[in-house]
């Protein structure tokens, strides 16, 4: 379920909605259609995703923390304001080094 379930709710703090309270990776859908696929992903301090794929495109825009993304074996420094775009099928893997958290789309 998205949290922002009308055209009128269009806006949402994503530091007040962070959470770290359960180990490992805590994803909220914001908004999820046909068209869109926006979540927050909030991973605890030492976290490790694994290298996988993603079957369309993605970006990461960093909102909280700090982690290092591994994308096609260059290593990526995360920290908040950062963006990167991951193009279809391209393998990835992520490490939360602090507390981490970022708009998933």
């Amino acid at each position: 379920m998205s949290i922002l379930k009308n055209y009128a709710e269009v806006t949402v703090n994503l530091h007040e909605l962070a959470d770290y309270t359960k180990p490992g990776v805590t994803r909220k859908a914001l908004v999820k259609n046909e068209q869109n696929s926006f979540s927050l992903l909030c991973l605890t301090a030492g976290t490790k995703m694994p290298e996988h794929t993603a079957p369309r495109p993605i970006s990461v825009t960093i909102i909280a923390g700090c982690g290092v993304l591994t994308l096609e074996e260059q290593e990526i420094t995360l920290q908040p304001g950062v963006f990167v775009y991951i193009p279809a099928n391209t393998p990835h893997a992520l490490h939360a080094l602090d507390n981490l958290a970022f708009l998933h789309t």
